[in-house]
């Protein structure tokens, strides 16, 4: 059997004259790297809680991927991936199906 492991971040805005996020993804199988992945993503967002959760999107899409091709190979997997986010909003947001964004508003 195999672990997957996931790591994502994404720097919101990177680019200064499309205002568009880079997203950066690194998938390993038990302790080894096996996929990498940075893109600036398709779309402006207007927070670091949009840019970080469409990473996560991306994340999953390869992770889902992936365990497609293992099972097709007749790889056993260990349970469900496991995806690592330093934003805490977006953790909360996808991990607790009962979870509401609260956006604060500053003035």
């Amino acid at each position: 059997e195999v672990g997957i492991h996931c790591f994502l971040d994404a720097s919101h805005a990177a680019d200064k004259a499309t205002r568009r996020s880079q997203s950066g993804i690194l998938i390993f199988i038990n302790r080894a790297p096996i996929t990498f992945f940075s893109k600036k993503q398709n779309s402006v967002e207007t927070s670091t809680f949009g840019s970080e959760f469409t990473a996560c999107k991306q994340a999953v899409e390869l992770v889902k991927g992936l365990r497609y091709k293992l099972r097709m190979f007749g790889i056993p997997i260990e349970g469900p991936a496991s995806l690592y986010c330093d934003n805490e909003a977006v953790y909360k947001n996808v991990a607790i199906p009962t979870s509401v964004l609260n956006k604060k508003m500053h003035g």
